[in-house]
């Protein structure tokens, strides 16, 4: 039986791993994609907004070539990390239970049977986009994750969504000679799009270089076009692809099969800030995941602190959950 077991191999479930690790606590990490999934499935070409210093986890230097560390530099970067502590690490295994016994956990996941003292769940957002329950919204044209622009050249593509992800997508687009349709529900693009990026994307909507409709919505997706709503009446533009940039949600199937309580209003499993353990007693959170909803609230930089919190609160307890 394992001390720990923790559910995601992103930053904040490799902080808690390397704590495991320092306390010589027996521990396994179980992640149901690649290492750091979510960032290896960030934009190709997407740099950090964070310096190198702030995404350090366990002491060990991150060196970029800039000042901003790229997409890659991070997956290699974490990649390094699992290697220098030797981190247990079970890819491609997703958990599907958590099962409460007397004085341990039994986590099942698809292929394998574990138990545990405790469990650590840092299953973060990305991997959840938000509901979009519109008609050819399965098409294969359709996708909810931007990746790179090149192979749009010439080519008409839309992106829905107004925040600083759709307006980066949008401005790359049409630099590789996309032909870039933005659409958007509200008035206009949203504040929290970075300082240096609402000048560039509002200047190409402005001088028509980009297409942007605002308090429009998508109708229907079809293979070659789409339809839309705007003041009552549709009408419908030609169409090869579409990236739907709507945000994401935490998954909290798992924290409430355990037990844990989600608050209604926000999403934010039950815990003490303090020690990150839930109302279910030696089940924690760390990540984004705490913050539910509120995921701006917990990124990398913050979020590699929980690692720590949560080994002491477990050490503190005697090792003992219940």
């Amino acid at each position: 039986m394992y001390d720990v077991i923790i559910i995601g191999a992103g930053p904040a479930g490799l902080a808690v791993g390397i704590a495991a690790h320092k306390k010589k606590l027996t521990y396994l990490i179980i992640e149901k994609g690649s290492a750091v999934n979510s960032i290896r499935q960030f934009p190709t070409n997407m740099t950090f907004f964070s310096t190198p210093e702030l995404l350090e986890i366990g002491g060990l230097p991150f060196v970029s070539a800039e000042s901003r560390p790229t997409r890659i530099e991070a997956v290699k970067y974490y990649q390094r990390v699992i290697e220098y502590f030797d981190l247990p690490v079970q890819y491609e295994e997703k958990v599907v239970d958590i099962k409460k016994q007397v004085d341990h956990y039994i986590v099942q996941t698809d292929t394998t049977v574990y138990t545990a003292a405790h469990v650590v769940l840092a299953t973060g957002y990305f991997d959840t986009p938000n509901e979009y329950n519109v008609p050819g919204s399965d098409l294969p044209k359709v996708s909810f994750y931007y990746d790179e622009p090149y192979r749009f050249f010439r080519r008409n593509v839309a992106l829905v969504g107004g925040s600083n992800s759709a307006a980066i997508a949008a401005l790359e687009l049409y630099r590789s000679r996309a032909n870039v349709t933005l659409i958007h529900r509200s008035e206009k693009l949203r504040d929290g799009i970075k300082y240096w990026i609402k000048p560039d994307i509002e200047n190409r909507i402005k001088n028509g270089e980009i297409t942007a409709y605002f308090h429009t919505v998508v109708k229907e997706i079809k293979e070659n076009s789409l339809v839309l709503e705007n003041n009552g009446g549709t009408f419908e533009i030609a169409n090869d692809f579409v990236y739907v940039l709507i945000g994401f949600a935490p998954d909290l199937t798992l924290l409430r099969s355990a037990g844990v309580n989600i608050n209604p209003e926000n999403g934010e499993p039950v815990h003490d800030p303090a020690t990150l353990e839930t109302n279910v007693p030696g089940i924690f959170v760390a990540g984004s995941v705490a913050a539910g909803m509120n995921n701006n609230r917990i990124f990398i930089e913050n979020g590699r602190e929980h690692g720590k919190i949560i080994v002491d609160s477990i050490v503190a307890m005697g090792n003992k959950p219940l």
